[in-house]
């Protein structure tokens, strides 16, 4: 640890994962508190996991047919709010069994992406550092962009908190209101898809889930209040980011995966604490 505080003030790269690491964590805490509490991990899956056609799509298109205007990113970002949308679309109001839908959508974004690398010429190894993180490729241009994201974020949570405080906990109220529920449905799915995107450039396809929830739930544990979830789980996130950035340095561990783990055992320290406060 003592050598990453070190070398922070002398590489580039180390300060960019820093400050990624912060930008993602802000908007894991807002985005992942509403979707613990409306127990909708399965929709982030789907979109985490689908992104990779579009990254697969972005690069076989540069590769193969000397198209640059689609970056692996915006292709990500189109994929996932593509996806997004379809979700709200067939899940609104019980049409279609929302578990089916983010099942297929899972499922068949995967295996598009797989399709789409194998038909690209080359070794694709930016594109597999994708499905793992790389926090510590962070470029100044990838920090601009997620502080857009947190920007966006930010935002639509200030104009959006009360509905979708009403939403998550009694749509059916909610709608009786008169509250449009559909449209912030929508808002909800799209907002989760781009934080979804955000946490891919740090933990990865595969962990991005783990990094969306994880302090979020343990956030939960100790507060009951969303505004305050929120704010917890963004620290937390901050902590666990910052952490796990520091223990990998030395070793050379990978430092998405270490991340998601110190993650872990923060949600299980959450959750002793909870029980032991409870039983008293």
């Amino acid at each position: 640890m003592l050598t990453f505080f070190k070398d922070l003030w002398s590489y580039p790269f180390l300060v960019n994962a820093v400050l990624a690491a912060v930008l993602a964590s802000i908007a894991a805490g807002l985005t992942g508190s509403l979707v613990v509490v409306r127990r909708s991990t399965y929709l982030a899956g789907a979109v985490s996991h689908s992104i990779l056609a579009g990254l697969g799509l972005a690069r076989l298109l540069q590769r193969r047919f000397g198209f640059d205007g689609l970056t692996p990113m915006m292709g990500a970002v189109l994929v996932a709010v593509g996806v997004a949308l379809l979700a709200a679309r067939l899940t609104a109001r019980g049409k279609h069994r929302a578990d089916t839908v983010l099942s297929a959508i899972w499922t068949g974004g995967m295996a598009l992406g797989v399709s789409f690398v194998a038909a690209t010429p080359g070794y694709q190894d930016d594109l597999m550092s994708y499905l793992f993180g790389s926090i510590l490729l962070v470029s100044g241009p990838d920090l601009a962009w997620m502080a857009a994201m947190d920007v966006l974020i930010l935002g639509v949570m200030a104009v959006c908190y009360n509905r979708f405080l009403a939403i998550a906990f009694n749509e059916e109220l909610a709608r009786l209101r008169g509250v449009n529920t559909a449209v912030y449905e929508v808002v909800y799915h799209v907002v989760t898809a781009l934080t979804v995107v955000l946490l891919v450039r740090v933990a990865g396809i595969v962990l991005a889930i783990a990094l969306l929830t994880l302090p979020a739930a343990a956030a939960g544990l100790l507060t009951r209040r969303l505004d305050r979830m929120m704010a917890a789980a963004v620290a937390i996130g901050v902590g666990v980011s910052l952490l796990g950035l520091a223990v990998s340095y030395g070793p050379g561990w990978p430092p998405g995966a270490t991340i998601v783990e110190i993650a872990v055992l923060v949600y299980l320290a959450a959750a002793y604490l909870a029980k032991k406060r409870g039983g008293n």
